[in-house]
């Protein structure tokens, strides 16, 4: 689990296809002397399981599956990433709750500079869009962010100078993918009150509710 706030901008140093998946070693300026093989870390908003470690690199194996839902397959040699190790139960929750499981890519429609920052319009797969909420939070490329305002499956986030020089988000441009993970809450939420199969209108009668 993590929080969407960025520790570091990771370089790729290569990515080698293993069959229909892919071995990512990313260069960090991240402290590794707390990381261990099998140990998690979120690539640009993927959670990956770190395989092998240098002194200021390591190496994942992205499977498949990741390859499908998320932007990493369109990585290159040189290519930044955002990096967050994973959170430890002492820690800040500077962000929001951020699991590094990436429900879709998004694409940048919008790029808008306003009063020193920049205002991003992105768009979601068809159906995500009622886990995104105004004033809630979102993840875009594992950058935990304040949703500003909704319309239809078009999300806008506004980029505070600090975040932009700090993430990938300095070098986007309206056409690039960005990875998407919705609020967790959310999706709990709609589960429990699907009629028939967790809180609906029937439960909350039975239990004093009126």
């Amino acid at each position: 689990m993590f929080t969407g706030i960025i520790q570091d901008m990771g370089s790729v140093r290569k990515l080698a296809r293993k069959g229909e998946d892919v071995l990512l070693e990313v260069q960090t300026a991240l402290a590794l002397d707390d990381v261990r093989i099998g140990d998690s870390i979120a690539v640009s908003g993927a959670c990956l399981t770190v395989t092998t470690l240098g002194k200021k690199s390591f190496t994942f194996d992205v499977s498949a599956e990741s390859l499908s839902k998320t932007s990493l397959g369109r990585l290159k040699a040189g290519d930044a990433v955002n990096l967050e190790k994973a959170l430890r139960m002492s820690d800040f929750l500077g962000g929001h709750l951020v699991l590094g499981h990436v429900d879709c890519v998004g694409r940048i429609v919008e790029k808008t500079a306003r009063a020193g920052s920049i205002v991003f319009g992105i768009t979601l797969e068809a159906g995500l869009s009622k886990y995104v909420v105004a004033k809630g939070s979102i993840a875009v490329d594992g950058i935990s962010l304040t949703v500003n305002s909704c319309e239809g499956d078009r999300f806008y986030v506004n980029i505070i100078p600090h975040t932009a020089e700090k993430t990938t988000l300095t070098g986007k441009k309206a056409g690039d993918p960005v990875n998407i993970e919705t609020d967790i809450l959310g999706k709990y939420v709609e589960k429990l009150l699907n009629p028939g199969k967790g809180v609906n209108m029937d439960f909350l009668r039975e239990h004093g509710f009126k």
